[in-house]
């Protein structure tokens, strides 16, 4: 018998209470138990795993490098814990499972909602959680099982063992204005023309910001005369309407804005384009939800009939 097969749910939600407080008295006193008890039980626990799982200093507990290994691997087994309960608990009332969907801004606009619209077509029932960030966020909870699929940019994207992803297509970067802007009049645009302007820009090390550095540095360019930094897509778009400054957004995005009169794609050819495509955790088991919504994801990106294939 290994010591893992001797580790119950309490035990593991004591080792994340004494990750999160770094304290062995308030991971007692949340946990209902005796400091002097989880001591040992934390001491015993060393000895069995053959590891210092946390250092012992004067401000309390900090995880080592084989502590937060193993807190890792806790903190998603917890997590596919409650996410069966509530998969059981909604098949108790006849709904569909539930989905927890991480986005980044380039595919918020339509392409999610589409792959929503259909996948509530296959599934009325079906419970949908979305959420909204950056790339490195996201990936970091789809790790711990905080969320099923991830759709956004893999231009810089670093392949993940734990993790397996799919290119839903590739489409080229546009600087974007507001309506009437004085370069939506201009039919040849160069860089000394958007120079002229404060720009909004995406924060360093986005992978929409590394795409338009990366074809300024091609460029032999100096960087662009930024007014603001920001990773809100709304906020952007508020900006641009109530100013002369200029932006960058997918072409989709674009696209997308542009016919809602919200925004105006400048007539001007950039070197760079981006990569949107979907990860999902590597293992042996993938829910029937998941597939079915990768499937979603092919359709509103109009590879329908595609194999999902790793990238």
């Amino acid at each position: 018998m290994t010591w893992t097969t001797r580790l119950r749910l309490r035990h593991l939600h004591l080792l994340i209470s004494l990750a999160e407080t770094g304290s062995v008295s308030d991971a007692a006193r949340t946990a209902n138990t005796t400091q002097p008890g989880l001591s040992k039980w934390l001491k015993d626990l060393e000895e069995d795993a053959g590891a210092t799982l946390f250092e012992r200093h004067a401000r309390g507990l900090r995880p080592t490098v084989q502590g937060e290994l193993l807190i890792n691997h806790v903190r998603r087994i917890l997590s596919e814990m409650e996410r069966a309960q509530n998969n059981m608990d909604a098949l108790k009332e006849g709904n569909a499972p539930n989905i927890a969907i991480g986005t980044s801004p380039a595919s918020a606009p339509s392409l999610v909602p589409d792959a929503i619209a259909h996948f509530l077509a296959m599934h009325p029932r079906a419970h949908i959680s979305l959420q909204e960030s950056t790339m490195n966020v996201l990936l970091e909870r789809l790790e711990l099982g905080q969320l099923d699929l991830v759709v956004g940019r893999l231009d810089s994207y670093q392949p993940r063992q734990t993790l397996n992803s799919q290119m839903l297509f590739r489409e080229p970067m546009q600087v974007i204005a507001r309506p009437g802007h004085p370069l939506t009049l201009k039919s040849d645009l160069c860089w000394d023309d958007l120079y002229g302007f404060d720009w909004i820009l995406w924060p360093e090390g986005t992978p929409i910001r590394q795409r338009l550095d990366s074809a300024l540095s091609n460029a032999g360019l100096k960087p662009l005369p930024s007014r603001v930094e920001s990773s809100s897509l709304m906020a952007n778009l508020w900006l641009l309407q109530s100013s002369d400054m200029l932006s960058i957004a997918s072409g989709r995005v674009a696209e997308h804005f542009t016919n809602r009169g919200l925004v105006k794609a400048l007539n001007f050819e950039m070197d760079a384009e981006g990569c949107i495509g979907v990860c999902w955790r590597d293992e042996p088991y993938i829910d029937n939800a998941v597939v079915d919504f990768r499937e979603c994801l092919l359709k509103a990106s109009g590879q329908e009939g595609q194999t999902m294939n790793n990238l």
